[in-house]
């Protein structure tokens, strides 16, 4: 069955916090499609404001909600409350506040983006939990509601079922995240490239993809050697082996790798161990040593480092964080 996504947009929002995240999970429909998954498959998107009909935006273009949000009926896969310049109007709106827990409660995930993460946190659920929300507005949520840990560098967080993003195109960060999420990393990665964004996953306050950090490669000899680095992170990666297998000398291989990917060969070798590795701490109970030696670091102490320099947090602080399937107790009056 699609999976039912209902974005809430306020009086005044601004329209890409609204229209970017529609747009990365409409993609990943029709992507899912393109593959043949059936037409079950994918997301059911709807767009609801405090009344339907047309809305107003920032920009001064009007969208048209196709539904009140007080007359949404049934359970939900994802609420996604988006932010704007009209959230300071409606932050005292004790009927609004009360529909949206109602609602984010039917829920199985609920996110925001930008300001709306202050809407979502005057429902309470936000409390005794990690958040963010744009730069400039960090500062006000985390006085205003003292009992939500506010962070202020992170693209997006997630904690539990509950997902805030940073400033608008973060909301596009934050789909991608739940697109991988809902259907692997190879779907996520086609919609980002076809809608010609990096790929970001959280990592303390570095945000990173290998795959896209360093861009695909034009000519197929550096493009094989990519892949080929992508598919064994634990190989032998220096220039010298690398440039044998794309057929030529160390020199040239690695001013050519540079002037196609962006990066340097050793660069990207390291980017690709720490996303493989990252994938391993999220999803597998390896322990760190044989993950380090699987993803081609060699010790435990080695990948710590890589993951400091590039993430700024370490491989078993990550994993706590990120690890999928980590189960939390309820705050209090969450349903």
């Amino acid at each position: 069955m699609a999976r039912r996504i209902v974005l809430f947009a306020i009086p005044d929002a601004q329209i890409l916090d609204v229209t970017g995240p529609l747009e990365v999970f409409s993609t990943a429909t029709r992507e899912l499609r393109r593959r043949g998954r059936p037409r079950s498959t994918g997301y059911r998107l709807e767009l609801a404001a405090m009344a339907a009909g047309p809305l107003d935006t920032s920009s001064g273009l009007s969208l048209l909600a196709d539904r009140s949000l007080a007359s949404l009926r049934g359970n939900l896969d994802t609420l996604i409350v988006a932010g704007g310049r009209g959230v300071d109007a409606l932050l005292d709106d004790v009927g609004l506040t009360r529909c949206l827990r109602r609602i984010a409660c039917r829920s199985r995930r609920v996110a925001s983006v930008c300001t709306g993460a202050l809407l979502l946190a005057e429902t309470g659920l936000l409390d005794g939990r990690r958040a963010t929300t744009h730069w400039a507005a960090c500062e006000v949520m985390a006085r205003r509601y003292p009992k939500v840990e506010v962070e202020t560098d992170p693209i997006f967080v997630r904690d539990g079922r509950f997902y805030t993003s940073a400033g608008v195109t973060a909301g596009m960060d934050l789909a991608l995240a739940l697109v991988e999420e809902d259907h692997g990393p190879d779907v996520a990665l086609m919609v980002a490239r076809r809608l010609v964004l990096f790929l970001k996953r959280p990592g303390g306050q570095s945000q990173f993809s290998a795959r896209l950090e360093a861009q695909q490669a034009e000519r197929e000899p550096v493009a094989r050697v990519q892949e080929w680095v992508e598919e064994h992170p634990d190989g032998d990666h220096r220039v010298v082996s690398l440039a044998r297998r794309a057929g030529m000398s160390p020199r040239h291989f690695a001013r050519v790798f540079a002037e196609q990917t962006g990066i340097t060969p050793a660069r990207f070798v390291e980017r690709c161990r720490i996303e493989s590795a990252r994938r391993l701490l999220e999803d597998s109970r390896d322990g760190v040593g044989g993950i380090a030696a699987s993803c081609g670091f060699g010790s435990p102490e080695t990948m710590r480092r890589a993951f400091l320099r590039t993430l700024r947090v370490g491989p078993a602080e990550y994993r706590t964080r990120f690890q999928r399937g980590a189960r939390r107790r309820p705050a209090a009056g969450e349903e």
